[in-house]
């Protein structure tokens, strides 16, 4: 091959290759029909979504309508609940206003009694007073008793000392007297008188 052709091979060669590279009309065509359908799709799903999103929004409204609807039936109903409870306090409060005047009545009937009792406590105070006055002779009759038993017990004690020096004196004398009996019969028996 001549250089020439070798020239204008390398010159196509290089032609296809860039042409290869560089986009021509019909893929940037292909590029934006694919833009197209995508925005169009995208456009049908942004409809369909307003629509979804119209219809959520509306069931939306029923649903709260309902709720709303819904609890002031059962508000309703709580408060006729409430005025039945007010009912029954009003009952019970009655209730509790006879409790009041019974515990009155017992009160009274405490207080009578207490005064008795207290009439009571003091009859019997009186006899412990009494009582006390009498424990106090006692008292006074046992100090009595008390002292002469000393002086009984003074006088005996002196009588045992007296009885224990005489028992004493009595026991050294008939000591004496054995032992002079046993040396007399000593004597007699050994022969020295």
């Amino acid at each position: 091959m001549t250089d020439k052709e070798q020239n204008t091979a390398s010159l196509m060669e290089s032609q296809i290759l860039f042409g290869n590279m560089m986009p021509n009309m019909n893929y940037f065509d292909s590029r934006f029909e694919v833009m197209q359908k995508n925005y169009e799709e995208v456009r049908r799903n942004q409809d369909n979504f307003r629509e979804q999103f119209r219809d959520f929004k509306t069931d939306m409204d029923r649903r709260f309508t309902e709720t709303h609807n819904d609890m002031k039936d059962r508000f309703a109903q709580v408060d006729k609940r409430f005025e039945q409870v007010d009912k029954r306090f009003e009952q019970v409060d009655k209730r509790f206003e006879q409790v009041d005047k019974r515990f009155e009545q017992v009160d009274k009937r405490f207080e009578q009694g207490f005064a008795q009792v207290d009439k009571r406590f003091e009859q019997v105070d009186k006899r412990f007073e009494q009582v006390d006055k009498r424990f106090e002779k006692v008292d006074k009759s046992l100090e009595k008793i008390i002292a002469s038993v000393e002086k009984i017990g003074e006088k005996m004690d002196y009588r045992d000392e007296r009885q224990r020096k005489f028992t004493l004196r009595m026991f050294s004398i008939s000591i004496s007297v054995t032992g002079i009996s046993v040396l007399g019969v000593l004597v007699k028996i050994l022969d020295f008188v």
